[in-house]
């Protein structure tokens, strides 16, 4: 995992709660990273909308799934539903739900 750092142009923030705006799967952001950090093979590989990668891009724990992903900011919207996600590992980075938000477990250094 990576550090967590402040980015001051994203639109999302760890524990935010997002929707796939093409795919449609709710999630909750895990980690965020100012630009593109994954290899050229990955992006050729699966972002096949091309996003940009000079803008944030998050790790999402996918509703409903084991898995996790990397998507790009333009491809996700704010989640309105607000309600709990399922994914087994969701206890390993947030202690609660509140207010639409969830709440990391322990203190970030």
């Amino acid at each position: 995992m990576a550090t967590v750092i402040h980015i001051t142009n994203a639109k999302f923030s760890v524990g935010d709660l997002i929707q796939h705006r093409l795919f449609g799967y709710r999630g909750v952001i895990v980690d965020a990273d100012q630009n593109f950090q994954l290899t050229d093979d990955w992006y050729e590989q699966v972002a096949k909308s091309r996003p940009p990668k000079n803008m944030p891009w998050y790790s999402v724990l996918v509703d409903e799934a084991s898995h996790s992903t990397y998507v790009a900011e333009q491809n996700l919207a704010p989640d309105v539903i607000l309600e709990p996600i399922s994914h087994p590992k969701l206890k390993q980075y947030f202690s609660t739900l509140e207010h639409g938000r969830y709440i990391r477990n322990r203190a970030i250094n």
